[in-house]
């Protein structure tokens, strides 16, 4: 089953070795970051550094200056990586050491965007802001996630690219000193919280029938008990219409559902447009469709009517690894399984042969493992055994 494994540039660069290290793993491909979000990284191999501290959400190229020229909305170059073109350099070691390289682009989710113009995010019942998560109903958005797409995937030695974030992103979010832990809150108060009231989602929910200030009312009405209770957290989208009512429901899903789906068929439409016959394209996806984030919801028909295949959470138990697969199981695309390597971050690369088996048994036909970079030494000697026992 064909592997690749997540990197970051600052991984390659700088370290003759990497890419050697990263072929040895027993991968064939590499998923590189061309345009990724704000983070902190260890890197606990790198010769001379062991922390970067990636400021802002940027792309890891040189954005082609004519293509944003006069733009409001454009991308960030990085500044962390001493490279003029950190994606390429990394690329072309990873290629000569016989991988293969795909893109790694990260759209709807962009602190810094969110920052220098807020008009362009996320604005919750309650009237807050979401800078990390930019609306992907307003127009300007659209057409900023579409062009970056275009750039950021279709880079030079890509033969193919992986979008993540193409959809809407809400309310959760890893974010620095984080305090939001104090009340439980289920996946049916995250959709909730995760609705967006900025001017053009309103005038959406207006074309489901809602009037916009009744449904924000609402919204907040049924996540008084959330804040106020001592109850389980709702999960689940029975849980989203326990909240809210099942006809309010399913209009707002309705809106984001179109509005998700547009701009994914437009953003495939511009990468294969600009790349060459053959350029694969996958999303990150789960096929709950209510869900958003990194893997934004999705509806399995159409999204493989779309894209080339999709990459799927399936780090967890077996009941996890069904929920997710078994909606795409028995259609035709890429369907890879994402495995999480990395002990500290969650993972389980000691059970990494006997969860990517039981992804296969469930239609998965790849696998993707997160990350090469930031795994410990003893992480990655597993990794490189089960591989190796996959293989046989």
């Amino acid at each position: 089953m064909k592997t690749s494994a997540f990197l970051y540039p600052w991984d390659i660069v700088g370290d003759p070795g990497a890419a050697a290290r990263v072929a040895d793993l027993g991968v064939q491909q590499v998923t590189l970051a061309a345009a990724y979000h704000s983070t902190r990284a260890l890197t606990p191999r790198h010769p001379s550094r062991r922390i970067v501290t990636a400021e802002h959400a940027a792309v890891l190229y040189p954005p082609d200056a004519d293509r944003w020229a006069g733009r409001e909305l454009h991308p960030y170059a990085q500044s962390w990586v001493d490279s003029g073109d950190a994606y390429a350099e990394a690329a072309e070691a990873l290629a000569g050491a016989g991988l293969d390289v795909h893109s790694w682009v990260v759209l709807a989710h962009n602190s810094r965007l969110g920052a220098d113009h807020p008009e362009t995010s996320v604005v919750n019942a309650y009237g807050d802001r979401y800078p990390w998560a930019p609306c992907i109903a307003r127009p300007a958005v659209r057409a900023y996630l579409v062009d970056l797409a275009a750039e950021a995937a279709v880079r030079g030695g890509a033969g193919g690219t992986e979008l993540e974030s193409c959809g809407w992103y809400g309310f959760a979010h890893l974010h620095a000193h984080d305090k939001i832990a104090g009340v439980g809150l289920g996946d049916a108060a995250q959709y909730l919280m995760s609705l967006c009231f900025c001017s053009d989602c309103r005038a959406g929910y207006g074309r489901q029938g809602l009037d916009p200030e009744d449904l924000r009312l609402a919204v907040r009405g049924a996540l008084d008990p959330v804040w106020s209770g001592p109850g389980a957290p709702e999960a689940g989208w029975g849980g989203v219409e326990k909240l809210l009512g099942a006809d309010l429901a399913a209009a707002t899903l309705r809106w984001r559902a179109e509005v998700a789906r547009g701009l994914q068929e437009s953003v495939v439409a511009a990468v294969r447009a600009a790349a060459d016959p053959g350029f694969q394209v996958l999303l990150h996806a789960d096929p709950a469709s209510y869900r958003s984030g990194a893997n934004v919801g999705v509806d399995p028909e159409h999204i493989l009517s779309v894209a080339d295949g999709v990459v799927v959470p399936c780090t967890g138990g077996d009941a996890a690894r069904e929920a997710v697969l078994g909606p795409f199981a028995g259609r035709e695309g890429v369907l890879a399984a994402n495995l999480t390597v990395v002990r500290g971050m969650g993972g389980s690369p000691d059970t990494l042969e006997r969860d990517a088996a039981h992804a296969a048994s469930l239609g998965a036909n790849q696998l993707r493992l997160y990350h090469a970079g930031l795994a410990s030494g003893p992480d990655l000697v597993a990794v490189t055994e089960a591989l190796s026992r996959l293989g046989r």
